[in-house]
């Protein structure tokens, strides 16, 4: 495939949960990307169709909320065509519960609590990890997980990882489809975005805005280069 015309559709549910440290690995592949706000997308254009590949972002809502955000619906039916087709698609965070919700399985509130936090995840699949995943995976490294949904497995689908909290971390449809319950594009920077937009839901909580930005000060460095080496692997695998 000619890396000089390779398209990426990126649906975007809110502005400060972007690509992160993934965009500039899409732009040095040659890729040219289309923002989109999936709230007022027009989901029966064809661009999310005939893509090389189809990202779909995080955001605040749930897969099971189409009542108050009819948007969901035409979403979820323009990603399960998408994997119907068999074409390159990752999903992370609302994204991941997004891509599971298409493929049938059941997404839900978790009933052990929102994690928000930075941990390691751990490989949960049968064999050996895919060698793409593997630097997700390598000692020292923490990601950070923001999500008090989670989802089962669908059908056919393989889990690459889970935590102490939730099973279904990450999981792969075939050799197309990578959905992550986790964040590995976040920066610093971005983060600090993310502290504004969701200051309700951490004070709610009772999480220190200050604790986190720590702890991001600290694992950061470490996850940069873990998925820098992660995204250019898997993107050589899945294109």
């Amino acid at each position: 495939m000619n890396q000089r015309h390779l398209s990426a559709v990126i649906l975007q549910h809110v502005a400060f949960e972007d690509l992160g440290s993934l965009r500039p690995i899409l732009e040095r592949r040659g890729f040219a990307i289309d923002l989109v706000d999936a709230s007022t997308a027009d989901f029966s254009s064809p661009q999310s169709q005939a893509c090389d590949l189809l990202i779909i972002l995080g955001g605040p809502i749930g897969v099971y909320e189409a009542n108050a955000y009819p948007f969901l619906s035409s979403e979820l039916d323009s990603i399960r065509m998408r994997l119907e087709a068999q074409k390159p698609i990752l999903g992370i965070c609302l994204g991941a519960q997004l891509v599971a919700a298409a493929a049938k399985a059941h997404v839900y509130p978790g009933n052990r609590g929102a994690e928000i936090c930075w941990s390691p995840i751990h490989f949960s699949g049968p064999g050996a990890p895919p060698a793409w995943f593997a630097p997700l995976l390598s000692p020292g490294v923490n990601v950070l997980h923001w999500h008090g949904d989670t989802f089962d497995l669908p059908s056919g689908a393989t889990r690459l990882a889970s935590t102490d909290l939730y099973e279904n971390q990450a999981f792969t449809i075939g050799e197309f489809a990578l959905a992550l319950q986790f964040h590995p594009e976040i920066t610093v920077e971005g983060l600090e975005r993310w502290y504004v937009g969701h200051a309700y839901e951490l004070a709610n909580r009772q999480i220190p805005v200050a604790s986190l930005r720590a702890a991001t000060m600290a694992h950061t460095p470490a996850l940069l280069s873990a998925a820098q080496l992660f995204w250019n692997q898997w993107l050589d695998y899945i294109l």
